[in-house]
């Protein structure tokens, strides 16, 4: 390989000659070698913070108008995904995101230095003084976790919005179809299988509210706010105009931050998005758990609902199928949950006028989107939208559930109820056998009062 030396100002470094990459990403894929990449999108976010202020330095005349269209067209380009292996860096740097922020100025400004005719390595583009010109990474680099977690919040929420839907229409599809409710695992009274459906549809939505809500927080930028976000060595109405060419190129409505000082240190806009998925990722894990318990057996379990069949379920039991995409997505809310902890002690980590553990908190909140939005995406199309009702099984359920005998409270009082219950259980009978058989009430009155039908509302 051939080499061409770069000084900075700790000295010399080799770096690959055909590397875009310049000293300082050289000393950092020396010196941080943990592992896991960050991902692109945030470098991709990155790019477009560097492409707006580009555009907002030329109107301020502090950049030279054919730098400024060559550092754009290089960002163009990198947003194309024709410099991707040129960010080698991974999440366990310096806690700012020094590394990846000059990581991105020295691929542009080398690639901008050749649209201009220069060579790579000669720093005619500058990475700190055009490139960087009037930021900082600890501004910086948190406007780009914001930037990415908007966009991917954006594609979340229509996953789950999607989601949501099908789980509506399973709502009406088995809305007639009654079955036995439980609580605690125990026989319960009756319930419609589209009124479990129903509710899992409306949780959703209350989840889809919560990750708007954080997500309109995540859109405030600090950037421009420089070292400790006070905006030294900016001009006034810097920051308004990077926001504009952002929003422009986005059409995301970002917002230049209130308070810039409190942008710079805190990511807890990060943390509530983070605590949003999290929240989201618990119920899908507990609906995705009934839908395990509802479709078990076929012939040793519940057996209320058939998922659609993915794959074999077993290398050695032939015919076995198991609840694959379910299991799948059980995982994905585990590790979101997971993620959520570890952001949200790094969000908590913070000294002073800056946070120091941002990559982490970036890429964790990232991987949650990520893979919420896969998760549901998969949920959705392969297992909600195939499931079937075995109404006969279901129907058996209700006919002999012991819990039947709640509705008969207001009639004969608790007591006489758990006593024909616990006949019920012990001679086999159903409550209405022996309501009948002990004269308790007439043949009309048990079929008025113990019509399933009429116990899964008020029905007093």
């Amino acid at each position: 390989m051939e080499f061409r030396t770069e000084k900075d100002s700790l000295g010399t470094k080799k770096v690959p000659k055909n590397a875009y990459y310049g000293v300082h990403t050289q000393r950092s894929i020396e010196n941080f070698s943990i592992s896991q990449k960050l991902p692109i999108e945030l470098i991709y976010s990155s790019v477009k913070i560097k492409k707006a202020c580009a555009k907002a330095n030329s109107e301020l005349n502090d950049l030279d108008a054919k730098k400024a269209k060559a550092i754009q067209k290089a960002c163009d380009e990198i947003l194309r995904g024709k410099f991707d292996a040129e960010f080698p860096l991974g999440i366990f740097q310096a806690g700012s995101g020094t590394s990846t922020n000059m990581n991105v100025n020295e691929v542009i400004a080398n690639r901008a230095s050749e649209i201009l005719g220069k060579e790579k390595g000669s720093k005619f583009v500058h990475a700190n003084d055009d490139v960087n010109k009037g930021q900082s990474t600890n501004n910086e680099f948190p406007s780009a976790i914001r930037v990415t977690a908007t966009e991917q919040g954006v594609l979340l929420l229509r996953n789950l919005d999607s989601l949501e839907r099908e789980l509506g229409k399973k709502g009406k599809q088995f809305s007639k179809i009654l079955k036995s409710g439980r609580t605690h695992l125990q026989d319960a009274v009756p319930i419609t299988l589209g009124q479990e459906f129903d509710a899992y549809a409306f949780a959703l939505r209350k989840h889809s509210k919560r990750i708007k809500s954080a997500l309109e927080n995540v859109k405030e930028l600090g950037v421009g706010g420089t070292a400790v976000g006070t905006g030294l060595n900016t001009r006034k109405g810097f920051r308004e105009k990077i926001v504009k060419h952002l929003n422009a190129d986005t059409k995301l409505g970002f917002r230049v931050t209130k308070n810039g000082v409190e942008a710079t240190q805190f990511l807890t806009d990060i943390g509530t998005l983070s605590s949003a998925v999290k929240n989201l990722a618990v119920d899908l894990n507990k609906i995705s758990n009934d839908l395990r318990l509802l479709s078990s057996g076929p012939k040793t379990g519940f057996n209320e609902i058939n998922l659609p069949a993915v794959e074999p379920g077993s290398s050695i039991m032939p015919g076995k199928v198991n609840p694959s995409i379910s299991e799948a997505m059980n995982m994905a809310c585990i590790k979101t949950m997971g993620n959520d902890y570890a952001i949200t002690i790094a969000c908590s980590a913070g000294q002073l006028e800056l946070n120091t553990h941002m990559p982490l908190i970036g890429a964790n909140m990232l991987d949650s989107l990520e893979i919420m939005k896969n998760a549901m995406k998969d949920f959705s199309e392969k297992c909600v939208k195939g499931i079937t009702a075995n109404k006969e099984q279901m129907k058996y359920y209700v006919e002999h559930s012991a819990a039947l005998g709640t509705a008969l409270n207001p009639l004969i009082g608790y007591d006489k109820v758990a006593e024909l219950v616990k006949e019920s259980l012990r001679e086999n009978k159903s409550i209405k056998e022996l309501v009948l058989e002990k004269k308790l009430l007439s043949k009309k009155e048990v079929e008025k009062y113990l019509n399933p039908q009429n116990l899964t509302k008020p029905n007093l």
